[in-house]
């Protein structure tokens, strides 16, 4: 149905290249947004297969257990057991369980920046930007505000993205998004101020948490009223279903 708006969105992405990041109103694609320095690091969980990764946790539980005062005689004795078995297969796949669990902090400091920190150069600049508008309640001053996010679906019928993919725009007052996830053209001055604000969605109650903060200049809506009123009604429908589910078919009021 949307194959028109993403031919469209890859053909601007070509056409303007990474050379424009230099000139007024750039067009920047999602994957420019992240800091380059920070997206490649070591991160030795990733070198585990499944099987490899659910004995690390296995591990984790078994001395958990172990290092508390529960279970009888012969019950600790089996843990202890699988324990030993478990270390021992990590060990012959070449896995140092005790060196692996002490890079937690660290790896989970690298994820971090590597989802969050925005990319320096970009801060500041005159942009152009695809991507959907969630709407979000009004700034204190009044100014009307959005979310805008790479893929449609986002923060509601799917997982919020990574801050430095998502960006909080504040709108000029010509325009504000009339439904969740409407795809727009979106021109303006971007800048790194991290933000978080919880809202509700589709789903419920979403931490809208951005790295970047867009100060709009002009808005260009990129979908006809009647795809949007399909989008709408399909959204509906998985929302119903969803309810239908949590209460097994039942009406809200039965």
């Amino acid at each position: 149905m949307f194959s028109w708006f993403r031919a469209a969105v890859f053909a601007g992405f070509v056409l303007s290249g990474h050379s424009a990041m230099a000139t007024p109103h750039a067009t920047l694609d999602w994957s420019d947004l992240p800091d380059p320095s920070v997206q490649v690091f070591d991160d030795p969980y990733r070198d585990l297969s499944p099987e490899q990764f659910d004995d690390v946790l296995f591990v984790v539980r078994l001395r958990g257990r172990l290092q508390q005062d529960v279970g009888s005689v012969e019950e600790r004795q089996k843990w202890q057991e699988l324990l030993t078995e478990t270390e021992d297969a990590l060990a012959e796949g070449g896995v140092d369980v005790d060196w692996l669990l002490d890079q937690r902090e660290a790896v989970k400091e690298r994820r971090r920046k590597a989802g969050t920190n925005g990319n320096p150069q970009l801060d500041g600049q005159s942009v152009t930007l695809t991507g959907f508008a969630i709407p979000a309640p009004n700034d204190p001053d009044g100014r009307a505000v959005a979310y805008l996010v790479p893929e449609r679906g986002m923060c509601s019928h799917m997982p919020p993205p990574p801050p430095n993919q998502m960006i909080r725009v504040r709108l000029n007052g010509d325009w504000a998004p009339s439904y969740f996830h409407e795809p727009v053209r979106l021109k303006g001055r971007l800048t790194i101020e991290p933000s978080v604000q919880n809202m509700m969605v589709v789903d419920g109650l979403v931490p809208m948490n951005a790295t970047f903060k867009l100060e709009t200049d002009s808005v260009e809506t990129l979908e006809t009223k009647a795809d949007g009123l399909e989008w709408r009604q399909r959204a509906a429908d998985r929302a119903r279903a969803a309810g239908n589910r949590k209460t097994g078919g039942a009406k809200a009021s039965e």
